[in-house]
């Protein structure tokens, strides 16, 4: 109706402007500001207010214009020649302009639902999270219902805007339209009507949304079309986000399946390969014992003795890194001599391995600040494992020095070395690189070292060695004050 009336208006302002240019001009030929009024109105309101504009402009010109004046008669055949085609001519023209205008406002429309499909399709496929597509789907919704919208399910409720928060009717109407799983619903509450649509993926039932528009604001049909296919594409995104969701579980379990079965069969390994050697020795002496040399009897006990230590430190690893992920380790900074640690770590590890590891200590080397005992087994871990990744023939080196407020401790072996992409990943629970996977161990060594030098203020790394083989391990702790 706004329209319409509008349509009037500008009928009257074109008879006003034709009655000031009669009287500035005296001439009745004034058709053609009656023709403008009539294309303003097709251009600025469409079809139907320019037909009216074009009938009411007929009848003033006829009446206000055509001789004799101010009678809808005509006087000769001039005259009626002229309102018929002053008639024709502003019905065509108010229809051919209003049409223009009615198509370039349909293809404005398609353009914006285009854009806003588009725009929905990309935030839906970019995200993998359901709170956010609900987020963006009750976002779409308003915007292109022109009012608010709303999207739950269950107890969860997303609005938009936010600051406009659905009122007690339309939530219970949609929790009952969520439990029955009807069909598109509408609803009439307090704060106007609500259209409902229930969010579906096959029998899957994903919430439901709901739209109102302002009470001033008539959707077209095809804006009632985009707001259903918002909702299925919402649905659908909706699905595909807990498809993904189900898959990344399923693919969680399925590693840490394999985890599992890998870690309970490294540890088994590694517990009956002492444990073998510890029964063997032992049996052995308890039923021949009184046939072996005394040297045999030695190397069987010393047999049993390193096997036992090696399994006391396999057992030992797995505590501290259960201890480390609870918290339960208490770790002490107190001065201790690093130098002394070094040393003592260095020649029981040489001495179990049966190898020989070159030291380099600076003189001098002052105290440093953290856990002495928990030093000795995070360097032990990293001393373990250069002679277990390198040969009897390659050299394992382990140097400490003193740099600005550090105290610096290096391992360098001759071993394989990691890929560099595994330079990081060697200090994960149970990984192992590749280079070493014909060497048995559960991958905790590093792991250890790194939690317990980061919980005395320290840090371990790792680098492959400027050389064509071997690793270089790092660590660094603090200095005690003077």
């Amino acid at each position: 109706m706004r329209r319409y009336g509008a349509a009037i208006l500008i009928v009257a302002a074109s008879a006003l402007a034709a009655e000031t240019l009669y009287r500035l001009t005296g001439s009745t030929r004034l058709s053609m500001v009656f023709l403008a009024g009539v294309l303003v109105t097709a251009y600025l309101m469409g079809s139907g207010p320019a037909y009216l504009t074009a009938g009411l402009a007929f009848l003033i010109y006829n009446f206000y214009l055509v001789e004799p004046r101010f009678t809808f008669s005509m006087g000769t055949a001039e005259d009626i020649i002229t309102l018929a085609v002053f008639l024709s001519v502003a019905m065509l023209t108010g229809s051919l302009t209003g049409r223009v205008r009615d198509q370039a406002a349909a293809a404005q429309a398609r353009a914006r639902t285009t854009n806003t499909l588009f725009e929905a399709t990309r935030e839906f496929s970019a995200s993998s999270e359901e709170a956010r597509i609900r987020e963006r789907l009750a976002h779409h919704l308003a915007r292109a219902g022109r009012g608010e919208a709303m999207v739950r399910e269950r107890l969860s409720v997303v609005s938009s805007p936010e600051e406009r928060v659905p009122g007690r009717e339309i939530l219970l109407e949609t929790a009952a339209l969520e439990r029955s799983g009807g069909p598109t619903a509408s609803c009439s509450a307090q704060e106007g009507h609500w259209t409902m649509r229930p969010l579906r993926d096959g029998d899957a039932q994903l919430g439901v949304a709901a739209w109102r528009t302002l009470d001033d604001v008539r959707l077209s049909e095809d804006e009632q079309t985009l707001l259903d296919i918002l909702a299925d594409v919402g649905a659908a995104a909706l699905a595909r986000a807990r498809l993904a969701a189900g898959k990344a579980e399923a693919e969680a379990r399925a590693k840490t399946e394999d985890l599992r079965n890998s870690l309970l069969s490294s540890i088994s390994h590694d517990l009956r390969t002492p444990l073998a050697a510890i029964l063997a020795s032992a049996t052995s002496l308890q039923e021949f014992g009184d046939e072996f040399s005394p040297e045999v009897r030695r190397d069987l006990a010393a047999t049993i003795q390193e096997e036992t230590v090696r399994l006391d430190a396999f057992v030992a690893n797995l505590l501290n890194m259960t201890r480390l992920q609870s918290g339960a380790v208490a770790i002490q900074r107190i001065p201790f001599s690093v130098a002394e640690a070094v040393q003592t770590t260095v020649t029981q590890h040489a001495d179990r391995a049966r190898r020989s590891v070159a030291t380099s200590i600076a003189r001098g080397l002052p105290a440093g600040l953290g856990d002495p005992s928990l030093f000795e087994q995070a360097l032990g871990n990293v001393v373990q494992n250069a002679l277990r990744y390198s040969s009897a023939r390659d050299r394992v080196i382990v140097t400490a020095a003193a740099a600005d407020d550090l105290i610096v401790v290096t391992v360098e072996d001759e071993g394989p070395g990691v890929p560099e992409h595994d330079v990081e990943r060697i200090f994960q629970k149970f990984y192992r690189s590749d280079t070493g996977r014909e060497v048995s161990g559960t991958g905790l060594g590093l792991s250890i070292a790194r939690g317990l030098m980061e919980g005395m203020g320290g840090t371990v790394t790792a680098a492959n060695r400027a050389s064509d083989r071997g690793l270089l391990v790092t660590l660094t702790l603090g200095k005690a004050e003077a």
